[in-house]
C-alpha cells in the first residue's frame, strides 16, 4: 500500500486531499498542528469508513515538532511515496506591501517556505526509499510574478496580497531548486495551486473542494513520464495547467 504524509491535512483543502488519497488505496498520515484538530479529522474520515489513515502532531515552523513528526513516521513505515506541503497561512490584514508588518512577512515565510523546507529535508529519506517518490508544493497563482504584473490577468486589481503573494513567490523558488536537485531520480516535483476554494481560509468563497483535491492528487499519482519542475494552475489554464513563473 502507497503512503502518503499531508501537512495541514485537519481541515480545508488538506483533509479533503487526504481523503482522497485514502480513497485512491493509500494509507495517509495526517499532518496537523493541533493533535486534537488531527485526531478528529481521522475520526471523521474513519466515519466514512476510510480507515487507513492516522494523525500526526507537527507545526511545520518549530524544529522540534517537525523532528519529532518524522520520528513518529519512521516508527510506522520504512518509507513514503507522497509529500504534500499543504500546511499554510495568509499573514494576515493588512494586506498591503506598504502596511504590512515585518511581523505578518515573518510569520508567512516561516510557514509557507521554511516550514516546506525543513519538513521536506526532514523527510526526503523516506522519500528516496519509494520507487517513485513525488512531492507537491500547494501554491498559488497569486504567487506568480508574470500574472501579478499583467493588466489582463483575471485577478491582477483584487489579489494583491502581498505578503501571502510574496511567501508562495518564494515557495515557487524552492520548488524549481528542489526539483533540479532531484533531477537524475525517480521524483516528480511540482508546485500546485488548487485554485480558489471554499474553506475558512477564503471566508467560503470560491469553487467546491473536491475539484481543489483532485488538482492536487493528480499530481500526487504523477506516473514515471509526468511533468516535474512544473507551476500549476488548472483554474487559470484548464487546457494544460501550466502557468508562467
Amino acid at each position: 500500500m502507497k503512503t502518503a504524509f499531508i501537512t495541514g491535512a485537519n481541515k480545508g483543502i488538506g483533509f479533503e486531499t487526504a481523503k482522497q488519497l485514502v480513497q485512491n488505496g493509500f494509507y495517509v498520515y495526517l499532518g496537523s498542528r493541533s493533535w486534537e484538530n488531527g485526531t478528529k479529522a481521522v475520526q471523521q474520515l474513519k466515519a466514512e469508513n476510510l480507515t487507513t489513515v492516522e494523525a500526526i502532531q507537527i507545526d511545520v515552523t518549530d524544529d522540534n515538532s517537525v523532528k519529532n513528526a518524522r520520528i513518529e513516521v519512521g516508527k510506522k513505515t520504512d518509507s513514503i511515496d507522497v509529500l504534500i506541503n499543504n500546511a499554510g497561512i495568509n499573514g494576515g490584514a493588512p494586506y498591503t506591501a506598504l502596511e504590512a508588518s515585518k511581523e505578518q512577512f515573518l510569520s508567512a515565510f516561516n510557514t509557507n517556505v521554511f516550514g516546506v523546507a525543513s519538513v521536506t529535508q526532514a523527510f526526503i529519506d523516506l522519500l528516496h526509499k519509494s520507487p517513485e517518490p513525488r512531492i507537491v508544493n500547494v501554491s498559488t497563482s497569486v504567487g506568480s510574478l508574470t500574472l501579478q504584473s499583467d493588466p489582463d490577468w483575471m485577478g491582477y486589481d483584487f489579489a494583491k496580497y502581498a505578503v501571502y503573494g510574496s511567501s508562495k513567490a518564494a515557495l515557487n523558488m524552492f520548488t524549481v531548486h528542489l526539483a533540479y536537485e532531484l533531477r537524475d531520480t525517480p521524483f516528480k516535483v511540482n508546485a500546485v495551486c488548487p485554485g480558489y476554494t471554499k474553506t475558512d481560509f477564503t471566508g467560503y468563497n470560491g469553487g467546491e473542494v473536491e475539484e481543489a483535491g483532485k488538482r492536487i492528487i493528480k499530481y500526487a499519482l504523477l506516473d514515471k513520464d509526468g511533468v516535474t519542475g512544473k507551476f500549476i494552475s488548472e483554474e487559470t489554464n484548464p487546457l494544460t495547467g501550466d502557468i508562467p513563473w
